[in-house]
C-alpha cells in the first residue's frame, strides 16, 4: 500500500516526468494458462506437519499432524470419482472423530483419543517425512515416527510407513504399518475407542441411507458387530453427485493380533478392527516388546462387488 508521504513524493515527480522511478515495484507470480507439466498425475506435497497428495493437481487426501492435534490422522480422503471426501472431520454425535486414524483410550489411564485436552495424552509426531521428492510411478510413501506420552508417562513409540498407490481411475490404495514400541509395560483394558479407526463421510453412512457392509456379506452394524471378516467398510451413492456410488473399506492383516480381531461398528459412520471391546482380559505389552499392525484402506468407485474387493484383498497379501 501507497502511504501519503510517497503519494505526494510521486506527486511531485509527476510533474518532472520521473514518476516510473518513484514508485514502489510490485512483485506479481507468472500466469500460467495451460495446466503446468508437472502437475500431471500424482504429485506430493509437505508443509511442516502436513502432507498433501493430489492427482491432475485435484486433492486425493491430506495427512494432518499438527503439534496442536490428539493424533494424526487422514481427512480429506477423496472418492475417486466425485472428488468429494469419504470421510468426515468432524460430525455429531462424536466430533472428537478424525477422519482416519491411529488412538485408544484407556491406555495405561491415559487418553488417547477423545478431545479432551492433550495432557490427558497425546500421539506426538516426532519425524515426518516424504520417502523421495517425487512419486514413483502411480505410487507415495512416507514415513513418521510417534510418541504416546502425557504427564508422567510415556508407553509408547511408533513407527509408521503409508504407501498411497492410485491403481486405477476407480480405486485408490492406502497401505498402512504401524509398529508400535513398549516403553513402558502396556495394558488396555476393556476399549471400544481403539487402535485403527475410521469415520465415514455421513452420505455413505446408514443412518443417511448409505450401506455398512463387510467381506462376508453382513450388513449393517448388526450384520457386522463382533464379527471377523478380510474388509468393512461403507459404500452410497453421494450426496452432492447422487449419480456417483462411492466406498471406503479398511482391509485387516489376518495376522493383526494373531487372528483374533472382530471389528467394532455403527452405523452412523465409525468402525475399527479391533478386539479391546471384546476380550475377556486386559491386553498386555511388556516394556521392551513391539505390536506390529498392518492394514490396506480402499477409496472406491461403485459398490463393493463392482470394485472386486475380495481380489484387492487377495492380491494385498500377495
Amino acid at each position: 500500500m501507497i502511504n501519503r508521504r510517497e503519494m505526494l513524493r510521486a506527486s511531485v515527480a509527476a510533474g518532472s516526468g520521473l514518476a516510473f522511478l518513484q514508485l514502489p515495484r510490485v512483485a506479481y507470480g507468472k500466469d500460467f494458462t495451460a495446466p503446468v507439466t508437472k502437475a500431471a498425475g500424482l504429485t506430493a506435497y509437505q508443509k511442516d506437519r502436513r502432507i498433501l497428495i493430489r492427482y491432475n493437481n485435484s486433492p486425493v487426501l491430506s495427512y494432518r499432524a499438527g503439534s496442536d492435534a490428539k493424533y494424526p490422522y487422514f481427512y480429506p480422503l477423496a472418492g475417486p470419482k466425485s472428488g468429494l471426501s469419504l470421510t468426515t472431520e468432524s460430525s455429531l454425535p462424536y466430533p472428537h472423530h478424525r477422519g482416519l486414524w491411529l488412538g485408544c483410550d484407556p491406555l495405561n489411564g491415559g487418553n488417547y483419543w477423545a478431545d479432551n485436552g492433550l495432557k490427558s495424552g497425546q500421539i506426538k509426531t516426532v519425524k515426518l517425512e516424504l520417502a523421495a521428492d517425487k512419486p514413483v510411478g502411480n505410487s507415495v510413501e512416507f514415513v513418521q515416527e510417534c510418541q504416546w506420552v502425557r504427564q508422567g508417562s510415556h508407553p509408547i513409540d511408533d513407527e509408521r510407513k503409508y504407501t498411497i498407490t492410485r491403481a486405477n481411475d476407480d480405486i485408490i490404495l492406502i497401505d498402512c504399518e504401524f509398529k508400535l514400541n513398549a516403553i513402558e509395560d502396556v495394558s488396555i483394558k476393556n476399549a471400544k475407542h481403539s487402535f485403527f479407526a475410521m469415520r465415514a463421510a455421513s452420505d455413505i453412512s446408514p443412518a443417511y441411507g448409505g450401506t455398512l457392509m463387510n467381506s462376508e456379506g453382513g450388513i449393517g452394524a448388526k450384520g457386522t458387530y463382533g464379527k471377523t471378516a478380510d474388509w468393512c467398510g461403507y459404500f452410497g451413492k453421494r450426496r452432492f453427485r447422487p449419480d456417483v456410488t462411492e466406498g471406503i473399506v479398511i482391509m485387516n492383516h489376518p495376522e493383526n493380533f494373531g487372528g483374533n480381531c472382530p471389528w467394532f461398528t455403527r452405523d452412523y459412520g465409525h468402525l475399527s478392527p479391533s478386539p479391546f471391546t471384546f476380550q475377556k482380559k486386559p491386553f498386555e505389552l511388556a516394556k521392551g516388546n513391539s505390536l506390529k499392525l498392518s492394514y490396506r484402506v480402499v477409496l472406491f468407485a461403485g459398490t463393493p462387488q463392482e470394485a472386486n474387493l475380495d481380489a484387492v484383498f487377495k492380491s494385498w497379501l500377495k
